[in-house]
């Protein structure tokens, strides 16, 4: 046993100076590569961290600037419905005026027409009557024969 002991004893002064080069590798490892590559790293997050910060800034910013164009868009569109809705109103108000006018306007007439009619009928009516007694003696006349009057065949006429 003390051979083992003795012989881990070597070994461990054997490794004395390759644990003191590891050390001083690793001591020049963190200071040549690691902290310079740590501060290179950090920098590069900064620079796509706060790359990546404005962009989602940006974003965000569209985001809300898109918003307030579709509310502006809807309000527009909602003047123009309106403004639609009043000219077909006021086009549809005026048809009616239209078609009120020319509807008065065509009783009117026929009313005339109307009155026209009557009056012409009454006229006629007038001078049927009036006719009426000189056609119907010549109706007489023509039918029956006058006494004491003979035409050239002999009958009285």
């Amino acid at each position: 046993m003390q051979a083992i002991l003795n012989q881990l004893g070597e070994l461990v002064l054997g490794s004395i100076p390759t644990i003191c080069f590891f050390l001083l590798l690793l001591l020049a490892y963190s200071a040549l590569v690691k902290r310079p590559l740590e501060k290179v790293l950090s920098q590069r997050h900064a620079r796509t961290g706060g790359a990546m910060d404005e962009a989602n800034l940006a974003i965000a910013k569209a985001e809300a600037k898109s918003g307030e164009y579709e509310q502006r868009l809807r309000e527009a569109r909602g003047r123009i419905f309106e403004a639609r809705a009043a000219r077909q109103k006021a086009n549809t108000e005026a048809r009616e005026k239209a078609l009120a006018g020319a509807r008065d306007k065509a009783q009117r007439s026929i009313a005339a027409a109307r009155d026209s009619v009557m009056q012409s009928g009454e006229q006629a009516r007038q001078q049927i009557e009036s006719g009426a007694d000189a056609l119907s003696q010549q109706i007489v006349a023509a039918i029956l024969p006058h006494r004491g009057r003979q035409d050239g065949y002999g009958v009285q006429a």
